[in-house]
């Protein structure tokens, strides 16, 4: 009987490094700094700092946990063998359905800012062949290898940090030799903090889609941790000083629907509006490459552990890929994106990523009790940052929007209907090495 065919390790240290920048870097970047300036005004790159410092909290224990994990799954895979079947597949389809939706959103919003360029591509037929060429590429290249992936995303990282970085270093030197503007105005209190650290806090998210490949990785438990704190520094990094420039350069940056636009257009006169627009335009490949490769092991985990049905855990005899899911992933995606017009829904988004967050925090004691020496990489602090990152969800978690409360309840129905199926099945080991 022929053996069947195992996923490649393909994936280095540092293409792990771009494909958290790529995964936590979309669009946002291209709007959220007026956001967040006008809730806090002059001191936002501050907020915006500690915001990636929060952040760091809940990425500790992602990295302690990741570190005695081998296989694909990431968030699903850590909470299905720390607290069982049932809370792994409510975390599998909440992960799942929040990468269907985000990522239909950004196919949409690519053709977009493609529209600057080519003024017809919104109309219907144009932006089907644009939708159709571009995911059917992202499905094309992972179908043929985790590598041609990988390149993909390595390129698209270094081609979106180079306009963005571009921005950051003409802007300070711009700021040491002009005043800088009259301050933008801001909301007074707490509320103002916490509204932009709950804004920051989904802004600097995405990095955990990483883990979900490392299954192709090829040292993933030392790997993991190390690409998850470089691509939260270089994020918060750009993040922050990005944000010095908008509020530093902008007269009223709060007001301005297209921040890093208008400032390029200050710093660099016309072309800067081209410049931000094939930016954007390299930032949403990216993130849409970094999560092609990434959901389609979403389907491909869910299967593996018997969860979802075995077929879409089969992998090609040639390319070593899970050909399946990548084609269904694609598939729904290109459904999803042609004939809807879908928008990052702020409560699956929010909700989801606070709960599976919050578990994968709890499950570092839970671990340390179990597997006492598996791990790689050890939170410092002992039980400090894990309680605080559960305590940082919880808190989030009273703040969320409920107010599309039956995509949640839906979600949470069709996760518990998989499981009535496949819970008397045999439960497949996660090893932890």
């Amino acid at each position: 009987m022929t053996a069947q065919p195992q996923l490649v390790r393909a994936i280095g240290r540092w293409s792990l490094v771009a494909l958290a920048v790529n995964a936590i870097v979309g669009s946002g970047i291209f709007g959220l700094p007026a956001v967040i300036a006008a809730t806090i005004g002059r001191a936002s790159p501050w907020v915006v700092l500690s915001g990636g410092l929060v952040m760091a909290v809940i990425v500790s224990c992602y990295a302690e946990v990741a570190s005695q994990f081998t296989g694909s799954g990431g968030s699903y895979l850590y909470v299905r063998y720390t607290f069982g079947r049932l809370a792994g597949i409510q975390v599998g389809w909440l992960n799942l359905l929040t990468r269907f939706t985000a990522y239909a959103a950004a196919v949409n919003l690519f053709v977009q800012y493609l529209g600057q360029f080519i003024p017809d591509v919104a109309q219907p037929v144009p932006r089907l062949i644009v939708i159709t060429l571009l995911v059917g590429t992202l499905v094309v290249v992972n179908y043929r290898g985790v590598s041609g992936g990988t390149l993909v995303s390595n390129v698209s990282a270094v081609a979106k940090l180079t306009p963005l970085a571009l921005i950051c270093v003409i802007g300070v030197g711009y700021l040491f030799t002009h005043p800088p503007t009259v301050a933008t105005a801001a909301r007074a209190g707490a509320d103002g903090w916490f509204k932009a650290m709950l804004l920051l806090f989904f802004a600097y998210g995405g990095y955990e889609a990483i883990l979900i490949a490392s299954g192709e990785a090829k040292d993933p438990r030392q790997d993991a941790p190390f690409a998850l704190f470089v691509g939260l520094l270089v994020v918060a990094l750009i993040y922050t000083l990005i944000q010095f420039v908008v509020v530093g350069v902008l007269p009223d940056a709060a007001h301005s629907d297209r921040p890093l636009a208008d400032v390029a257009g200050t710093l660099i006169g016309p072309a800067g509006a081209g410049l931000v627009a094939v930016a954007a335009l390299i930032s949403v490949c990216g993130f849409l490459s970094a999560h092609m490769l990434t959901g389609s092991r979403s389907i491909f985990s869910l299967a593996d552990l018997g969860d979802f049905p075995r077929g879409f855990a089969v992998v090609h005899p040639r390319f070593r890929t899970p050909h399946v899911a990548i084609v269904t992933f694609g598939s729904l995606i290109w459904l999803f994106a042609a004939f809807g017009s879908f928008s990052w829904n702020v409560t699956l988004s929010a909700v989801g990523r606070l709960v599976y967050y919050a578990l994968v925090c709890a499950a570092v004691p839970v671990l340390r009790r179990r597997q006492p020496e598996a791990a790689r990489f050890r939170v410092p602090g002992g039980m400090l940052l894990p309680v605080l990152g559960v305590l940082i969800c919880c808190s989030l978690l009273t703040h969320a929007d409920f107010s599309k409360s039956m995509i949640l309840l839906g979600t949470i129905a069709i996760a518990l209907l998989n499981w009535l199926v496949v819970r008397n099945r045999r439960p497949v080991a996660a090893p932890a090495s």
